[in-house]
C-alpha cells in the first residue's frame, strides 16, 4: 500500500466556502465547482435558497462522505424581514399581502419576545419548503394549492439580537443549530408580537469553521487555482474532538483496523462516541467509533 498520507494529498478533496450569490440555486452553485474538479465527486451542505447569499458550504471527493458533519454544525445569519405582511412563502418571494393596521412594536418588545425563542424551541417548517409529506416535496404539495401543514419540530437557537430596526424593516443576527428554518423564526417571532412578517434578504454569515468574510465568489473560481480555494477536510468536523495518530496507527486505520488509544493520550471524550483523527501535520484522515474501552475503529476512512 502506497503512503496513505500522499494518496490523500495527490486527490481532490475538500470544502469549497462559496459565497453564493442571489439568484443563484445551491444546485447551480455545486455544477459550478463540479466542472472544476471533474471527475471528483460534489456535494452541497446545507440548501440556500435563491435569494439568500453568503457561506455555502460545498464538498468535493471523499469529502463528501462529511456532509452530514457539516450539516451539524451550528449556523450564523443575518436576516432581514418586513413586518406587517405576510405571504404563503413566507418571504418576498411569494405574493406578499399588507396587514390592515397592524401593530408597531417597539424595540423593546422584540427585544422580549427575541428572548422567548432563545434556546430550543419547537418550530413548525414553512409550507414551501423541500421536507417531504406523503412520499412529495411540501413545495410542490403547496404550489399545487394543497394545504400543508408541517408538524413542530425541535430546533435551537443559540442567540437572536436586533442588528437595526426602523419600522417595518428588521434585521436580525441569528445564531441557530441545524434544521433551524430563519424565515419561520420571523414568522413566529412576529406572530407573538401580534403581527406578521415576511423575509426580504438573508445571508448566511457562518457555517462551523467557514465564514463569508473568507468566503470564494464563483467567478474567482478556476482549475489552474484550486488549491487556493479547496479547503481542507478538517473544517467539516469542526468541534469534534481529535485524536493526532502515530504512522503506524494511520496505517492500521488505512487498512480498516482497530487502534487502542491509552489514557496518555489525553483524548476529550466524545459524546458521540467519535473521533477526528489526525496526521502530525493535522490532516484528517478518518473518523474513528469507539469500538470498545480505549478502543477505536474507522466508521469513515478517507484513506481510501
Amino acid at each position: 500500500m502506497p503512503d496513505p498520507l500522499q494518496f490523500v494529498a495527490a486527490r481532490m478533496c475538500g470544502l469549497v466556502n462559496l459565497d453564493k450569490p442571489p439568484g443563484m440555486t445551491s444546485r447551480q452553485a455545486v455544477d459550478i465547482v463540479k466542472r472544476l474538479v471533474y471527475p471528483a465527486k460534489t456535494g452541497h451542505a446545507g440548501t440556500l435558497d435563491p435569494l439568500a447569499t453568503g457561506v455555502l458550504a460545498i464538498c468535493v471527493g471523499s469529502a463528501t462522505r462529511l456532509i452530514s458533519y457539516v450539516q451539524r454544525q451550528p449556523k450564523r445569519y443575518r436576516a432581514t424581514f418586513l413586518l406587517g405582511r405576510a405571504s404563503p412563502t413566507e418571504d418576498v418571494e411569494g405574493q406578499v399581502t399588507l396587514l390592515v393596521d397592524p401593530p408597531r412594536p417597539s424595540r423593546a418588545e422584540i427585544i422580549e419576545a427575541a428572548a422567548r425563542l432563545t434556546g430550543e424551541i419547537q418550530q413548525r417548517p414553512p409550507a414551501f419548503s423541500a421536507l417531504k409529506v406523503a412520499g412529495r416535496r411540501a413545495y410542490d404539495l403547496a404550489r399545487a394549492g394543497r394545504e400543508v401543514t408541517l408538524a413542530p419540530r425541535p430546533v435551537t437557537i443559540h442567540a437572536l439580537e436586533i442588528v437595526e430596526y426602523a419600522y417595518p424593516e428588521l434585521t436580525l443576527d441569528i445564531r441557530c443549530g441545524s434544521g433551524t428554518y430563519v424565515r419561520s423564526l420571523g414568522r413566529d417571532l412576529a406572530e407573538s408580537l401580534g403581527t406578521a412578517a415576511v423575509m426580504s434578504a438573508l445571508v448566511r454569515t457562518e457555517i462551523g469553521a467557514l465564514n463569508v468574510v473568507g468566503a470564494w465568489s464563483a467567478d474567482r473560481l478556476y482549475r489552474d487555482n484550486v488549491h487556493d480555494w479547496l479547503r481542507p477536510p478538517v473544517d467539516a468536523v469542526f468541534g469534534l474532538p481529535t485524536v493526532c495518530l502515530s504512522a503506524e496507527e494511520i496505517k492500521a486505520v488505512g487498512h480498516g483496523q482497530f487502534v487502542t488509544l491509552g489514557r496518555d493520550r489525553q483524548i476529550e471524550q466524545p459524546e458521540s462516541g467519535e473521533l477526528a483523527a489526525l496526521s502530525s501535520a493535522g490532516d484528517l484522515v478518518a473518523i474513528l467509533a469507539a469500538r470498545g474501552e480505549g478502543v477505536f475503529g474507522p466508521r469513515i476512512n478517507l484513506l481510501r
